[in-house]
């Protein structure tokens, strides 16, 4: 029986940022912004436990929505991550043009009410660990992008030692931080029975190194519990029509998980030159004419469908004879 002051069965949206939790009702004015620390988490989990709703749910926002996630679980609250991309593109289906933190939380109820994800469940604290450790390992990746570029930038006559010699020093610091970071995350990994077999089966593959493995079993749970069609759509390398009426276009892959992507081009781009099966699948690509854009997008595509199958299978990586 409903209680006075609840709302049983509704449908919650949080918009999660570095500073503030915005969260709102579908349906209901009941919201309002929370500090995004642990006093603020602790107000939040109190407020939702008393509107007992069916359904929460927050974007995937590179990290920030794990402690959020954490949080509610163990409060035994139902709680999903979805795709923004999901978000943004059900905000434009419903005419939604403004955009604030408030409207993004009540965009979010309603794509929750509408739509109904599935619940996403409580990772292993040791999941929830590497997640955030290869999160902080991309940010050192672009840093080191970043700085090169900027180096790059200063040849010639806008070159100036002191401008210089500090762009080095940063490069070398984040260089040594990054190597600091991967040998934690491989301790990590191999005191884990579960992760290290997981690691294992996937690095027996021709071309997929430490760097692949680890993002594909953080950052793609879902590889080994979905159809090949379901897992290229969800990483992002499932070609798409963009046809209207009589004209054809090209197709494209768009959307998806992009950290997975990026890793899975650079495995590809390693497995046309070391592993037999990808090799052969490109070469035959590009002798029937295929621009090398779409031969490569090909390869990580097989790649992917190859891995997703050995995860579902546990087998690891076998030639055949």
């Amino acid at each position: 029986m409903k209680r006075e002051g609840t709302h049983v069965g509704a449908f919650v949206g949080i918009d999660v940022s570095k500073e503030h939790l915005d969260w709102a009702m579908h349906g209901e004015n009941a919201g309002g912004r929370l500090a995004y620390d642990e006093e603020g988490l602790q107000e939040l989990v109190r407020r939702l436990r008393e509107v007992q709703p069916a359904l929460i749910v927050l974007e995937a926002t590179g990290g920030l929505e794990m402690a959020v996630l954490a949080a509610l679980s163990v409060a035994s609250l139902p709680v999903a991550v979805v795709n923004p991309l999901q978000i943004r593109n059900f905000a434009r289906a419903t005419g939604r043009q403004a955009k604030t933190d408030r409207i993004d939380a009540k965009c979010i109820a309603h794509f929750a009410a509408a739509v109904q994800p599935p619940l996403t469940p409580m990772p292993e604290a040791t999941t929830m660990e590497l997640g955030l450790l290869l999160a902080r390992r991309r940010q050192l990746v672009a840093m080191i992008v970043a700085e090169k570029n900027r180096l790059s930038g200063l040849l010639g006559p806008r070159k100036v030692a002191r401008v210089v010699a500090s762009i080095e020093l940063m490069i070398t610091m984040i260089e040594k931080e990054l190597q600091n970071l991967d040998d934690e995350l491989k301790i990590k990994i191999e005191q884990s029975p579960v992760w290290q077999a997981k690691d294992k089966l996937l690095r027996s593959v021709p071309g997929v190194g430490p760097g692949t493995s680890r993002t594909l079993l953080l950052d793609l749970p879902e590889l080994g519990t979905l159809n090949r069609k379901q897992v290229a759509a969800l990483v992002g390398v499932a070609p798409f029509n963009r046809d209207s009426g009589n004209v054809k276009g090209r197709r494209a892959i768009w959307g998806g998980r992009a950290s997975v992507r990026s890793m899975l081009y650079m495995a590809s781009v390693t497995a046309v030159r070391c592993n037999p099966v990808i090799r052969a699948f490109y070469d035959r690509l590009r002798a029937a004419g295929k621009p090398y854009k779409v031969a490569m997008t090909a390869c990580m595509h097989k790649l992917l469908t190859i891995l997703n199958a050995m995860a579902k299978a546990a087998r690891p990586w076998q030639v055949a004879a």
